[in-house]
């Protein structure tokens, strides 16, 4: 099982590495387009540079940018707070909208990681499914929560097998009838998101309790969550959520 295990890693590392792409834009900085894509279906780009006997990674503002564009700003006190969170989480800051992580040689390859998927955080935590909806799905899920008193503990981070970080939404403790159960709010489920929750899971689920369990809730609000995406988080063992089926997971969740 553990060379099983290794090999598709290795699978995985080198798909990385050959849907990346690298094109020097000037004397500075170098861009680097990854195989990840944004809600738009575009492929998610850093930039790189030599700085100081390190580097300096960024989006260059592509993220927050692309949400005020969309109409959603980040404005209020609920979403500044929602966004400091994920971008502690990942060890990012902000500098006039970028945002910006700073690496030696040693961890290039882990603060690239966080980077993207500080990116893709972003930019799924503040989808609106419609503009003139004002509350977040994470928000919804929260509050869902908070009113059926499921105990919970928001924003955790963990270290997967291969050394890299991942956040989740949600970690219920384990109970004497229940065991670990993760969670994740996904406010698109589509392929991309959906395969995004499935990496961080198959690397992280060997370094938690073997009978942990894995939960993402799916927002059908604006439209019907395909069977592929929920047969994908399935064959991962994840168990999808659909949002407006949820009553159905009640007790499974609050034992």
């Amino acid at each position: 099982m553990v060379e099983d295990i290794r090999e598709l890693l290795d699978r995985y590392t080198a798909w990385l590495k050959d849907k990346t792409v690298l094109r020097q834009i000037n004397n500075q900085w170098v861009e680097i387009t990854t195989p990840y894509l944004d809600r738009h279906n575009d492929y998610l780009q850093i930039y790189a540079k030599q700085e100081n006997g390190g580097y300096v990674l960024t989006d260059d503002g592509g993220i927050i940018e692309d949400l005020s564009l969309s109409g959603c700003k980040l404005d209020s006190p609920k979403r500044q707070e929602l966004l400091r969170m994920t971008l502690n989480g990942f060890g990012i800051k902000l500098d006039n909208n970028a945002l910006v992580i700073r690496a030696s040689s040693d961890d290039f390859p882990l603060r690239k990681h966080n980077l993207i998927q500080a990116m893709l955080a972003i930019n799924d935590l503040f989808y609106l499914a419609e503009p003139v909806i004002a509350s977040l799905f994470l928000e919804d899920v929260t509050a869902w929560l908070d009113s059926n008193e499921i105990r919970y503990t928001p924003r955790v981070k963990f270290t997967g097998q291969s050394g890299y970080d991942h956040v989740f939404d949600f970690v219920i403790p384990k109970s004497k009838v229940q065991p670990e159960r993760i969670l994740r709010a996904i406010s698109k489920p589509d392929r991309t998101n959906a395969q995004t929750m499935i990496q961080a899971w198959f690397d992280t689920r060997n370094v938690r309790p073997q009978d942990s369990r894995a939960y993402a809730f799916l927002n059908d609000s604006e439209r019907p969550v395909s069977s592929a995406v929920r047969d994908a988080l399935r064959s991962y063992d994840v168990r999808p959520i659909i949002w407006s089926e949820r009553e159905g997971i009640k007790m499974e969740l609050a034992a």
